[in-house]
């Protein structure tokens, strides 16, 4: 009987799991390179438009937008990739939204 219960809290839970992708689907936000700022502005917009984001997450996307041309900042429900987009607009950033 336990292992019953067990699969049906796993059930469940995968359940819930698909059910909350699909109210609120995962958008990436894309930094783009940035050829008139300094790599330390960029950093220091990104760890002041996302609070999440840790000193070192911050220039390891930098880093990548840097050399790769483009480099996912975080994933994240519609709503919040908008607000991080429009925060690193205001820094001069290129930054776009694009399904995850």
């Amino acid at each position: 009987m336990t292992v019953s219960l067990a699969a049906e809290a796993t059930t469940e839970t995968e359940r819930s799991t698909r059910t909350l992708q699909e109210i609120l689907p995962p958008y990436a936000v894309i930094l783009y390179n940035d050829e008139v700022h300094s790599m330390d502005f960029v950093v220091e917009s990104l760890l002041k438009s996302v609070s999440s984001l840790t000193s070192e997450e911050a220039i390891a996307v930098m880093l990548e937008a840097h050399e790769s041309g483009r480099a996912v900042v975080i994933v994240c429900p519609l709503e919040q990739a908008e607000l991080y987009r429009d925060r690193l607009r205001t820094f001069g950033l290129g930054v776009t939204i694009e399904d995850a």
